[in-house]
């Protein structure tokens, strides 16, 4: 259960904003997956921020463009909060971690860390089943799964029995991808899997 947060000025739709004490205090803390059985797709983060540590909420922080790239690919039928995951696992979406300790930058997890996940998450795939993962962040997958030469889109190995694609981390740092060819690397993946635009319902 994460921690009851300070509001401070400016939070986001009424939303409560973590303080630099909250963030601070969030490294190494894990936060719960968005799980159920027989998922249409599990999305992989690398691991997750400070701000999703300290909120509970993956893809947390402001600026991160996950949300937005789900709503803009068709997922969801609105662009949804990150305090509204857990309508995600109705819509056969599910969340998780490659690594689980939360760091203020990606970059500052070892390569062992990584693979642990990679384990881990293998084992979790084959519990749970869903139908396609998708692994949100080219370098981490690569350095886990031992495939240095992967690249973005469907991978042609299978993790677990389920389909595998890598997209693009949708961090704000990542200035490879803008907002529109983000939502279209999501909108490619939710065409190959076969679930309907839902902001066309």
């Amino acid at each position: 259960m994460p921690p009851v947060l300070s509001r401070s000025a400016g939070a986001a739709s009424g939303h409560p904003r973590p303080t630099r004490a909250e963030l601070a205090a969030a490294a190494d803390r894990t936060i719960p997956d968005v799980l159920a059985p027989g998922l249409a797709v599990l999305f992989v983060g690398i691991n997750p921020g400070l701000w999703s540590a300290a909120t509970g909420w993956h893809f947390a922080r402001p600026g991160n463009r996950f949300w937005p790239a789900l709503h803009t690919g068709g997922f969801t039928s609105r662009l949804l909060h990150p305090s509204e995951q857990e309508a995600l696992p109705a819509l056969g979406l599910g969340i998780t971690n490659m690594a689980a300790r939360a760091s203020a930058r990606a970059d500052e997890l070892t390569a062992d860390e990584l693979l642990d996940g990679a384990a881990i998450l293998t084992d979790k795939v084959a519990r749970y089943r869903p139908r396609w993962v998708a692994v949100v962040g080219v370098t981490a997958y690569r350095i886990g799964f031992g495939r240095p030469k992967a690249a973005f889109g469907p991978q042609p190995e299978t993790l677990a029995g389920a389909r595998l694609w890598v997209l693009p981390n949708p961090s704000g740092l990542n200035a490879h991808f803008t907002p529109v060819t983000l939502g279209a690397a999501f909108a490619e993946l939710r065409v190959a899997t076969g679930l309907p635009d839902r902001r066309a319902t």
